[in-house]
């Protein structure tokens, strides 16, 4: 089942996220090389989110755990 979420962001942030997703599109291999394929600003915070899901789900992941040190370097004890 999937959630459907809206979330408010800045111009700044939201220009800077284009470009990262440009550069990262830019800078891609080959698709079977990355996990979600091309990305969009939306596929972009999808899989961020994903990964900060996997704090709880798969601490023990490279995903979980390094998204649990970026939580903690912002000053959130998880």
């Amino acid at each position: 089942m999937l959630k459907r979420m809206q979330i408010e962001i800045d111009d700044r942030t939201a220009t800077d996220l284009a470009e990262l997703v440009r550069r990262i599109n830019a800078n891609a291999g080959p698709e079977p090389f990355n996990s979600h394929g091309q990305l969009t600003v939306k596929k972009l915070a999808a899989m961020l989110l994903e990964d900060a899901g996997m704090v709880i789900s798969r601490p023990g992941s490279w995903e979980g755990s390094n998204m649990a040190d970026v939580l903690r370097s912002h000053g959130y004890g998880v």
